[in-house]
């Protein structure tokens, strides 16, 4: 449902978004209480770790961009936390590994979510961290209405937690029964550990002094300390069926910390679109935006078979360049102001034809041939299969047999301050679950390749090149927008045709997300085992059979999904006037956006 409202009125308080309905209303309480948009977004996201644990989790990671409302651009924040120092590809290859498994305890690397919220917190919230923290520890201990896909995600592995890993019967099993869906879930673990956690903050009494105190217990102390004895002495099966031990450590967690850093962006038809940075896929959106610059998608029908082809097309052209140049800029050079530029983005376009291509075809920067050359080896070489044990971010469920997604949160104050955040990792099918802890460690290291010399490569202290990718933009008159998506490999495909849709063909924000979505597969897939489909197009059955067929009659090898079934978008947005505007995808009938 979309909402609109002024900030003059009495009792206007802000919008929030996300992908619960619960964690928006915790959000709303938030504000309404006093707090930012910042505050109201750490809250949500504690609240998605606990009413969503199959889709996020607090051992996961999530970057965000936060605006505030002074600010001419927005910054990110670095929750993604890097690799072990024991993440080594020597010491993964002599196990026999040509990928890194999709779940278990090697996949891990940094938790990097919680230190991320406090970093966001300390500096820019209002409110105590026993405020933002006490909405998740009650649903946790005192329960939540099951959701239908959770259930469906541990009915899944049932069997496997029974036999494998007994530290997630116990959480997700309680009393050895599967929970049923809409019936009280309660994860007291997780309860006891926030509790604890909060417990040590407020030996200091001054609000900073008590979020630090929160960031060393979590990295320097029990929370450490509880992942490195599991790790050090655990050997569970992982994603290939193997018994082995991981190789993340306390020291490892205690060496590490968030970060601040500048947004990237392009100037499109008069709006300006901000994502993070090449260790995300979100310059994958900025590139598909300057190759469509040279076409006229104003004169396309935003529902229309040509739309959906040029952007496909250019998706394809941008995730080659993903998969041939994007890393962790900390530890290669990434020619990033080379992929962003109007030149580059031209020439790519000139590429693109009227029928579907079935190529992968990277660009050739100088000075790049090895990256683009083993990329194109990559893609030969691994053929689209079964992503194993927990393995692959939970999509959903036209995509694979386990149901789910990532998370969202979108928030905007009274003040004009602006969140977009994308949670994810620590899922419950990822790795077993801390014993005291409740809950699982990440598997984002899975996105690491086996392979010296390229942007990718495992690496100590590298951080992998995530999915996750949060975005904020510029109307022309102003209007500033928070907006992003769950869904892996697919979320930067499902942002561009919402943002085109408001860009071009003047819908507003609910039209947009209504609208019909469409993602190819014809990409490196991020997630084990690292699939290509060639020429491989999903779109939803509202696009009308005139329009399927054309797109089928280009040479897209298209599969239609089940009618509502792509994408979990939701977006807010704020003009010079301060006028509130916000909208939540009616997909899954779970996300939800307030205006008050």
């Amino acid at each position: 449902m979309s909402f609109t409202t002024r900030p003059e009125l009495k009792g206007t308080y802000g919008a929030v978004a996300s992908t619960h309905w619960l964690a928006s209303a915790v959000g709303m309480k938030l504000l309404e209480a006093g707090g930012t948009a910042f505050d109201a977004a750490v809250g949500m996201g504690f609240v998605l770790n606990v009413v969503e644990p199959h889709l996020n989790g607090p051992l996961g990671d999530m970057p965000a961009l936060i605006w505030p409302a002074g600010d001419a651009a927005p910054t990110v924040i670095c929750g993604q936390g890097s690799a072990p120092a024991g993440a080594t590809i020597a010491h993964y290859t002599a196990q026999g590994m040509v990928l890194i498994p999709g779940a278990g305890l090697l996949a891990a690397v940094v938790p990097g979510a919680f230190d991320a919220w406090m970093l966001m917190l300390r500096d820019h919230g209002r409110l105590s961290l026993r405020e933002v923290l006490e909405p998740a520890i009650y649903y946790a201990g005192e329960g939540h209405p099951a959701l239908q896909l959770m259930v469906n995600t541990i009915a899944g592995q049932e069997d496997f937690f029974r036999k494998e890993w007994p530290t997630s019967a116990e959480v997700w099993l309680p009393g050895g029964k599967r929970p049923e869906a809409d019936k009280l879930f309660r994860n007291p673990q997780l309860a006891a550990f926030w509790t604890r956690l909060l417990e040590e903050a407020e030996s200091e009494t001054a609000r900073e002094a008590q979020i630090e105190a929160a960031r060393r217990a979590f990295y320097k102390g029990f929370v450490a300390e509880a992942i490195d004895d599991y790790v050090s002495s655990a050997t569970p099966m992982d994603g290939d069926g193997e018994y082995r031990k991981g190789v993340l450590t306390g020291d490892d967690m205690a060496g590490w910390q968030a970060s601040y850093e500048p947004a990237v962006s392009v100037d499109h038809n008069g709006w300006e679109v901000f994502k993070c940075g090449a260790w995300t896929q979100g310059p994958a959106l900025l590139q598909s935006l300057r190759i469509l610059e040279n076409h006229d998608l104003a004169a396309m029908a935003p529902r229309g078979a040509e739309f959906a082809h040029l952007v496909t097309e250019t998706l394809k052209l941008s995730f080659a360049d993903r998969e041939a140049y994007y890393g962790d800029p900390q530890h290669g050079t990434i020619p990033l102001d080379q992929l962003l530029s109007q030149s580059y983005g031209a020439e790519r376009a000139r590429l693109i034809g009227d029928r579907a291509s079935l190529e992968i075809r990277p660009g050739r920067l100088p000075g790049y041939d090895h990256q683009v050359d083993s990329f194109l080896r990559r893609a030969k070489r691994f053929a689209q299969g079964d992503a194993g044990i927990g393995g692959g971010e939970p999509t959903m469920a036209h995509l694979s047999n386990k149901e789910g997604d990532t998370v969202h949160v979108d928030a905007i104050d009274r003040w004009g301050n602006m969140v977009s955040a994308t949670p994810s990792g620590g899922w419950l099918q990822s790795s077993p679950v801390i014993p005291g802890l409740g809950v699982p460690l990440n598997n984002r290291g899975q996105m690491f390749w086996l392979e010296e010399g390229l942007p990718t490569s495992l690496a100590p202290g590298r951080r992998p090149r995530t999915t996750l990718t949060p975005s904020a933009a510029r109307a022309p008159d102003g209007t500033r927008m928070a907006f992003g998506t769950p869904g892996g490999d697919q979320q930067e495909q499902w942002q561009l045709s919402f943002f085109l849709r408001l860009a071009h063909h003047g819908m507003n924000l609910q039209e947009a997300i209504d609208a019909p979505l469409f993602h190819t597969a014809h990409l490196q897939a991020s997630f084990h085992p690292r699939g290509v489909k060639p020429g491989h197009l999903m779109a939803e059955p509202q696009f009308g059979e005139d329009v399927l067929s054309a797109l089928r009659e280009r040479g897209h090898k298209l599969v239609v999904s089940e009618p509502w079934a792509i994408g979990r978008l939701t977006g807010l947005s704020r003009d010079p006037e301060g006028m509130l505007r916000g909208a939540a995808t009616p997909r899954l009938m779970q996300a939800y956006a307030i205006v008050r």
